[in-house]
């Protein structure tokens, strides 16, 4: 993997660890707002860290690596605090 691809590791990361802080630390019904920010702050991420590489090729397919990977987590983190 080139060090473009791992530029997609920091924001699965931060989506992975801000769901498990969600999980712990917040209310029940409040999880989904926190889930939501945590989302958005992937986002944010995803481009900062884009702006700072400073390539345009494969600029699409990283950041759509990037906010899949983190939609997956939330989502999947999303699911499983609905069972609990």
């Amino acid at each position: 993997m080139t060090w473009q691809k791992w530029s997609v590791v920091p924001v699965w990361a931060l989506s992975l660890i801000g769901a498990v802080i969600v999980g712990v630390f917040e209310a029940p019904e409040l999880r989904v707002t926190w889930l939501a920010i945590v989302l958005a702050a992937c986002v944010i991420l995803t481009f900062v860290i884009q702006l700072i590489i400073h390539r345009k090729e494969g600029f699409v397919a990283r950041a759509t690596a990037s906010m899949v990977g983190a939609l997956g987590i939330v989502a999947a983190s999303t699911a499983i605090f609905a069972l609990i």
